[in-house]
């Protein structure tokens, strides 16, 4: 199935392959990753593996001197109990150059369920720096891993692709910022404890806030994501008289009724002396009256004002996605130089300790002459004459063989090898 001289294998499944239900079956645990790590690496399917396991994808990047990729994907089935005609139709395996672009392309989040997004790169060099802990890489992925960084690096530097926010919650955030340039000086009452409000949490203390509040109908749930980010919990009754103390409510419940009405805005904002509110209504149906925008002092936005930004920012990305894969496909082709600059290493080595050989003998040899009383001066000519002879003879005899076969193509690489002038 795979060329027996290949280096790489990129192998696995992920959110566009498989199902949930497969990538389940599929995936590491945090805690027995280094015991997989090592179990692959002692089954002699591979020399070098790092595993990057998260919610989206399982991948095994392997390295190997003698190719034995079909077994990594025997012990892949074998580790999970996984039928291997069941698990088959779900797994990509990219071998060589093919692998090393798919590796480049993940780092960079051109792989991502969400184009660009940043977190796969943690991911990654979790993932690497484990392995490289527990012992299972080596010159070929360390290299690997280290160019995926790089180029990483090298696409959020010289495109767009990270620029503009292409999830709701993130672009909710990027709008709040818009109109609060500081937010960590700043009040945050998050209405709602679901998964958006939680990513809204989680990207608000990334931009330093740390005054929050979790406003829900169920206060045990609210209390569970306040402590995830040091924030107060309250219940929804209590929202109304906490409305004074927010700069910022994002809101995103699941009622069927507006929760947050004009009358009660505006006895926050006298209160408040008239200090601006930027309200973000990211519920359907909506949580907060349309009235609401008539009020001065008030930013209201609602999810469809996100979703045209979302659209907009992801069709950017898409287009400097194009960028992207030009930067990606010239790293490949300089990874894969490497790749084969390191088939010439053995000859290389080969080389220096012939020469080295010959060397160690012919100064023992000068040595005793030394010893024996002979004169230095002619020891010193003799050694040099020798070695000259010794490791001219070869290359010598080769060229001329060469001449008289009329390969000219050898006789041109010899006069770059050793640098000779033409005469």
């Amino acid at each position: 199935m795979f060329d027996r001289n290949m280096h790489l294998l990129a192998f696995g499944i992920n959110h566009k392959t498989a199902p949930v239900e497969i990538r389940e079956q599929a995936a590491f645990a945090p805690e027995n990753l280094a015991k997989a790590l090592g179990s692959l690496t002692n089954s002699g399917a591979a020399d070098e593996v790092a595993i990057l396991s998260t919610c989206n994808r399982t991948e095994l990047y392997c390295g190997f001197e003698k190719a034995n990729a079909d077994h990594v994907f025997d012990w892949f089935c074998d580790y999970h109990k996984l039928g291997p005609k069941d698990v088959a139709p779900y797994v990509y395996k990219h071998p060589d150059h093919a692998a090393v672009k798919h590796a480049f392309r993940v780092a960079s989040g051109l792989d991502s369920m969400v184009l660009g997004e940043p977190q796969i790169l943690g991911q990654m060099k979790d993932a690497f720096n484990l392995a490289h802990s527990a012992g299972t890489t080596g010159k070929v992925l360390n290299q690997l891993f280290q160019r995926s960084f790089s180029v990483a690096k090298q696409v959020r530097t010289d495109t767009a692709i990270g620029a503009n926010a292409v999830s709701v919650a993130y672009a909710a955030v990027s709008l709040a910022k818009q109109i609060f340039s500081d937010l960590s000086q700043h009040s945050v009452l998050l209405i709602g404890a679901g998964e958006t409000i939680e990513l809204c949490a989680q990207h608000l203390r990334e931009q330093g806030v740390h005054n929050m509040i979790v406003a829900n109908r169920t206060i045990a749930r609210a209390e569970i994501l306040a402590n995830a980010f040091q924030a107060e919990a309250i219940a929804l009754a209590d929202m109304p008289d906490r409305l004074v103390d927010a700069d910022i409510v994002i809101s995103s419940t699941a009622s069927q009724l507006p929760i947050l009405g004009k009358g009660a805005i505006e006895r926050a904002l006298k209160k408040r002396k008239h200090r601006p509110m930027f309200l973000l209504d990211i519920a359907v149906p909506r949580d907060i009256e349309a009235e609401v925008g008539e009020l001065s002092d008030v930013y209201l936005y609602t999810v469809d004002d996100l979703k045209e930004v979302v659209a907009e920012n992801v069709q950017s990305r898409k287009e400097a996605a194009v960028e992207a894969e030009h930067i990606i496909d010239l790293q490949v082709v300089s990874f894969m130089l490497w790749i084969q600059s390191l088939e010439q290493v053995p000859a290389i080595i080969a080389l220096r300790e012939s020469a080295d050989k010959l060397r160690h003998a012919e100064v023992e040899r000068a040595q005793r002459l030394l010893k024996s009383g002979a004169d230095p001066e002619q020891v010193i000519q003799q050694l040099g004459r020798s070695l000259t002879n010794k490791l001219t003879h070869t290359p010598t005899s080769v060229l001329k063989r060469a001449n008289l076969d009329g390969n000219l193509d050898l006789l041109a690489a010899a006069r770059k090898l050793f640098k000779l002038k033409e005469k």
